[in-house]
């Protein structure tokens, strides 16, 4: 059944996390731009530094949203799971919707937190369709032969002689 909702939910994934990652652009560019415009200040703090660390903290985001779409796009385009390296991103990326979910309850709202748990359910529902595949064991294989890896079956103790 996973490989009917695999292929589907890799490229929803994908969408999902390009439209996130042109948002998170642009709040950060608002941001950014809002912060440089009224000159504020926070403890001190310079806001040319503080725009332009908002700016790049903005395009760092939007990259890594961006690489996890395409990272989900190549395996639904595939229909093979993501590489180790690309399974790590996609990890980092749920555990990211996770914490910001939790986050975003108190600070923006219910909708903000029931957009990042669709988010982190989506990331992770692709992640798990292309879960590691077991073997089927053949119906010619011996009852006790290794069939995969893993430990090796126990074999039955030798008949001591008589």
């Amino acid at each position: 059944m996973s490989f009917v909702v695999r292929r589907p939910a890799a490229f929803l994934a994908a969408l999902a996390l390009v439209v996130e990652a042109v948002g998170i652009a642009v709040v950060h560019l608002v941001l950014g731009t809002v912060v440089k415009n009224q000159e504020m200040s926070l403890a001190g703090s310079d806001p040319d530094l503080m725009s332009k660390g908002t700016w790049a903290l903005g395009g760092a985001s939007g990259l890594f949203l961006l690489l996890c779409a395409v990272l989900l796009l190549l395996a639904g385009a595939r229909d093979r799971a993501p590489g180790r390296l690309a399974r790590i991103a996609l990890i980092c990326c749920a555990v990211l919707h996770g914490v910001l979910g939790a986050l975003t309850v108190g600070l923006v709202g219910w909708a903000a937190f029931a957009w990042m748990m669709v988010m982190l359910g989506l990331i992770v529902l692709a992640l798990v369709a292309y879960g590691p595949r077991t073997a089927a064991p053949d119906a010619g294989s011996a009852a006790g032969a290794k069939t995969g890896p893993g430990p090796e079956p126990e074999q039955p103790p030798a008949p001591a002689p008589a």
